[in-house]
């Protein structure tokens, strides 16, 4: 399975429709957004996709856009979330909370993806494979990221801003 990854929206909307088409467009079979939505609109890029989100330090209504995203039938796994892919497990977060990844590298999670630094990231410590797609504001290119678990596969891809 290609998961698709992004982050860091900050109410982009544009550039999210953007980040969403090409990430299809490459085979993306799933959608993970780690955090910073800001708004509905948003979200609503996700809607009609396979798709799972948690939330960041931006995001200040956590009840309200966990309401409306669960109303468009978009999973909220928020603060972290974990699914089994071609028997990896991946979790995922938004970064900020540093108990969160600690126990996810405790746990010793095949991958651990994290948005909040704006910055790409590829990196092992340990057994597990800790990634950052970038974000799709405020970062000197913007970028997502596809992941194949089964192969082990990763690709940052830049997305031209709107």
């Amino acid at each position: 399975m290609r998961i698709g990854i992004l982050s860091d929206s900050h109410g982009r909307v544009k550039i999210t429709a953007r980040a969403v088409s090409t990430l299809l467009e490459r085979g993306a079979e799933l959608l993970i957004h780690l955090g910073d939505f800001e708004t509905e609109q948003v979200i609503d890029e996700l809607v009609g996709h396979e798709c799972r989100i948690v939330f960041g330090n931006c995001d200040w209504d956590i009840k309200g856009l966990t309401r409306y995203a669960q109303a468009m039938d978009v999973r909220v796994d928020h603060p972290l979330g974990r699914l089994e892919v071609d028997d990896k497990i991946v979790a995922f977060t938004h970064g900020h909370i540093g108990r969160i990844m600690d126990q996810a590298l405790e746990d010793g999670v095949d991958y651990l993806l994290h948005g909040h630094s704006h910055e790409l990231r590829d990196e092992c410590i340990g057994s597990t494979r800790i990634i950052n797609p970038g974000a799709l504001f405020r970062a000197s290119r913007y970028t997502v990221a596809i992941l194949d678990p089964g192969l082990d596969a990763l690709e940052f891809i830049d997305i031209p801003p709107p």
